[in-house]
């Protein structure tokens, strides 16, 4: 049996609908983890005190709390500097969110993450949307963030999720890819994927199905579309977006510049 892997997961919560979610699926967390590393934000903390208390006294969860103020770019460099200096250098760290998690372990997907979680074998891994679970989310999220995979395969030749929501590697590959994330804001997840393009392998699953019908207790087509006719929404798509797309268009100036 080789060493069991971790989980590593920002979270912010002040409603606290999340927490209790996360705290539902501890036990099946242990089944699949040794320990997980955590990160709340202060005012998640400041609002959901009793929680987070209760998820501090747990002995699984590695918990540390983030300043207001902190830009969630570093936010994330901080979480993940923190599991890879925690780790042994050949321990599998799953990258990924906590409602990605809650929907994974309490969605129609239960199994096959499952599965999917214990056979990871060769990383860094890069778990992607599949054509089935982008269905279910709302046309704007597919058609910003797919701005994205389009820029990047015109790049580098392949069709990759940039603002991607789980990814494995070891914490030996995270150390070394930590000198070159530079971002304050959400485009970390982008410089994470071309500081790994060169080995970086890719799966799509249906288990990263669009999760806030569930984490809300909405239903997904009355949801979906209320999001869709959104342009809050759009434009809070758009806004992690455009930043991920400067950092494709920099890559490419370059990469021209090196040749």
């Amino acid at each position: 049996m080789g060493l069991q892997p971790a989980v590593v997961f920002p979270c912010h919560d002040p409603d606290g609908v999340l927490l209790l979610r996360l705290e539902s699926i501890l036990p099946q967390l242990r089944a699949l983890f040794a320990s997980a590393f955590m990160s709340v934000t202060e005012s998640t903390v400041v609002a959901q005190s009793q929680s987070l208390a209760r998820l501090q006294n747990d002995a699984f969860l590695s918990v540390n709390v983030t300043p207001h103020d902190t830009p969630i770019g570093v936010q994330f460099y901080n979480l993940y500097r923190r599991a890879a200096n925690s780790c042994p250098v050949n321990q599998v760290l799953h990258l990924c969110f906590p409602d990605r998690l809650v929907y994974a372990l309490l969605g129609p997907h239960r199994e096959t993450f499952c599965a999917d979680m214990r056979a990871v074998m060769d990383t860094p891994l890069l778990f992607q949307r599949s054509a089935a679970a982008w269905a279910t989310h709302p046309r704007n999220y597919y058609v910003a963030e797919n701005l994205l995979t389009q820029l990047g395969e015109m790049i580098l030749g392949r069709s990759l999720d940039f603002s991607w929501c789980h990814l494995a590697l070891t914490a030996q590959q995270l150390k070394e890819i930590l000198p070159y994330l530079k971002a304050h804001d959400l485009a970390i997840l982008c410089e994470m994927v071309l500081a790994l393009r060169q080995s970086l392998r890719m799966c799509d699953v249906d288990w990263l199905a669009w999760e806030d019908p569930l984490i809300l207790g909405r239903e997904l087509e009355q949801l979906k579309c209320e999001r869709e006719l959104s342009a809050a929404e759009t434009r809070k798509r758009l806004a992690y977006v455009e930043p991920m797309l400067k950092v494709l268009f920099d890559f490419a100036r370059q990469l021209e510049e090196e040749r």
